[in-house]
């Protein structure tokens, strides 16, 4: 019998290498060979390999896909394609993996193998590599098919009604205030264990405080609490924490962390959500006026539906939205996106409602809960219609109609003055003004310098803001050098004007990085070209003065003009202020297509001491002053130029 079986696994093995390799290449004596083979795996190679190369294929992980536990895995090879070639140890990659000839070298973490583990697995190889048995037995279970729904998935414990439960027969009754208390008490007897005291007064309204309203009692309270001696002092204790609104505040968070609420979008731009707190506000609310659980559950899926007029129903939607959601979507990610919404709308109902991890069954049947991937589609065709979007609410409609109709009536007398005024008076004095033919003329004022370049030597980036300034962020680095290039088609430039903002993200607010707050611009330098290309060149700055400069020699704003990068522009002690400096030109400059100027402003003169937020501004204005509106770039030229009343009177 045994020489019957041996025959057979022979044929067997014969069979398998056959499959790998053709008739023709298979050396004559391969079932010997074969049987040699399935020997040194016994004796030496099984033991080998799973000492040293089961645990990462096949096993615990199957890295570069190739699983070794089987002799089809090694036969069909990983990623990089076959691993072993049959009766050729040499010309196997394994064996180049193993005696480190080829990366990487295997094992890929331990000591290489000896030269006796080499020899024997270069032979069981050239032997055709036989198994006797895979590496690992693994137990083959019929998988259960969940894609439909059984009876007895209809048994899942999740799934079953409440049911009323007697108590336990206890002992103790004396100790026995409500019939929850009986469970415990059971529990203790079981365990021959006895209650604990009951707790002083003190420790009571703490414990109640913390509990609902997350916040200690005030020391009065406590007082008034351990005084009362009245046997409904706690149930009135507890009455008047339910009832404080700080109830709803404090347990409104374990629903809202539920229901993956958050204020901004999330995902790489993370921008606000104005209009968010509306769901906050409703849970909050919910929770104070003890709504009950199956209006609270229906009007966040559908609080639109079931009473669309009802401003708090309203608000209840905004758990469908609440999730992350990228503010930024090209038209390649659209459908994908909506998918990933309508998929975040599913899963939180389920986790937060049902008690169910339904989001798994988006690409699979689940694999425990009796959830079919059928199933997930035709929930998630219920919010197929789901849009997200802002709208106005009126969440006190008669209050604010009471406040609209007092508005109205103390706002109609002002009304009435302005149009008395506009219809009698203003065209009389116009006429009046335009008879006496004064001419206008608009107020000198600087002209913004809008970046087209705006660089930093040490890594800073920088943000532009509404006001044309730009903060630096990022990287402060020790020294620096922020290289401004600019557009303007002004004529006759005859002044720069350079500011340091205060701005609220920088210590002491600024206006420089430093750990103090102070800046220390070293030198500043202004080169300009013609905008349709020619020669560029630096202008000479000839004179310079600033709102406010530390009183030493060296760190005057006139110092910023020399070649020297240990003196130059500081402002200590006047942190957290606004300071600005203006340097005039030598000759009034400017091209007819316009100009581009480069503004050099370079930081060497202490540690981190950048501008934090600076603006630039140039004017053609002579002997400009520190102060003055900014508008921005071009409008100057336009407004510059005079205007006399028949002008006003033909465009009007």
């Amino acid at each position: 019998m045994m020489l019957l079986r041996l025959f057979g696994l022979l044929v067997f093995l014969a069979a398998i290498a056959t499959e790998a390799a053709s008739e023709d290449s298979l050396p004559s004596d391969h079932a010997q060979r074969l049987t040699q083979g399935l020997d040194i795996f016994q004796k030496q190679v099984r033991p080998l390999l799973i000492q040293n190369c089961v645990k990462c294929h096949g096993g615990e992980k199957t890295k570069g896909e190739f699983d070794l536990t089987t002799r089809e895995g090694l036969l069909k090879g990983g990623a990089d394609g076959a691993s072993v070639k049959l009766y050729d140890a040499k010309g196997s990659r394994l064996y180049h993996l193993i005696t480190h000839a080829e990366d990487p070298h295997m094992p890929s973490k331990g000591e290489k193998l000896t030269d006796d583990a080499i020899a024997q697995i270069a032979a069981w190889i050239d032997n055709g590599a036989p198994y006797d048995k895979p590496l690992i037995e693994r137990n083959l279970v019929t998988k259960k098919d969940r894609s439909r729904v059984t009876v007895s998935d209809r048994q899942w414990w999740a799934f079953q009604p409440l049911q009323r439960v007697t108590p336990p027969r206890i002992k103790a009754k004396k100790l026995v205030k409500t019939p929850i208390d009986q469970f415990i008490i059971a529990q203790l007897e079981k365990r021959s264990l006895q209650p604990n005291p009951p707790a002083d007064r003190r420790t009571l309204i703490r414990r109640a405080s913390f509990d609902l309203l997350g916040l200690p009692p005030a020391p009065e309270e406590v007082a008034a609490f351990e005084q009362d001696k009245s046997p409904d002092a706690w149930p009135k204790l507890l009455s008047k924490l339910l009832d404080s609104p700080r109830y709803g505040e404090r347990w409104a968070r374990h629903w809202l962390d539920v229901a993956r609420f958050a204020e901004s979008s999330g995902f790489e731009h993370d921008t606000d959500r104005p209009n968010a707190y509306h769901f906050r506000d409703f849970v909050i609310k919910a929770l104070n006026s003890d709504m009950p659980y199956d209006q609270f559950v229906r009007w966040q899926v559908a609080g639109d539906e079931f009473e669309p007029d009802n401003p708090l129903a309203l608000m209840a939607t905004g758990f469908l939205g609440a999730g992350v959601f990228p503010t930024q979507i090209t038209a390649n990610e659209v459908e994908r996106t909506r998918y990933d919404a309508l998929d975040d709308m599913v899963a939180t109902t389920g986790t937060a409602m049902l008690g169910l991890t339904v989001g798994c069954a988006r690409c699979h049947d689940h694999k425990f809960d009796p959830i079919p991937t059928r199933d997930y589609y035709r929930m998630l065709a219920t919010f197929s219609t789901t849009v997200r979007s802002d709208i106005d609410l009126d969440l006190q409609p008669d209050e604010n109609r009471r406040a609209r109709e007092t508005f109205d009536h103390e706002h109609a007398p002002l009304v009435a003055a302005l149009n008395n005024y506009e219809e009698r008076e203003l065209p009389s004095r116009f006429d009046a003004w335009l008879a006496a033919g004064t001419p206008i003329k608009a107020p000198p004022s600087w002209e913004l310098l809008e970046a087209k370049v705006l660089k930093s030597k040490a890594g800073a980036t920088f943000k532009k803001l509404d006001d044309g300034s730009y903060l630096a962020e990022g990287k402060n680095g020790d020294s620096d050098v922020y290289k401004f290039i600019g557009l303007t088609r002004s004529r006759e430039l005859r002044a720069l004007r350079l500011e340091a903002l205060a701005d609220s993200s920088m210590t002491k607010g600024g206006p420089g990085r430093a750990d103090n707050g102070n800046i220390g611009l070293s030198r500043i330098r202004v080169f300009a070209s013609p905008l349709n290309g020619g020669e560029t060149n630096e202008i000479k700055l000839v004179r310079a003065r600033a709102t406010f400069e530390q009183n030493t020699n060296n760190l005057s704003i006139a110092s910023a003009l020399d070649d020297n990068p240990k003196t130059g522009w500081a402002i200590d002690p006047q942190f957290g202020t606004n300071q600005a400096a203006i340097f005039d030109f030598e000759k009034p400059l400017g091209f007819s297509d316009g100009t581009l100027l480069e503004i050099s402003l370079e930081f060497g003169l202490n540690t981190k001491h950048n501008i934090g937020r600076p603006r630039l501004a140039v004017t053609s204005v002579p002997d400009p002053l520190l102060d003055g509106q900014a508008i921005p770039t071009g409008i100057e030229t336009i407004l510059i130029t005079s205007i006399t009343p028949a002008t006003l009177q033909r465009r009007f």
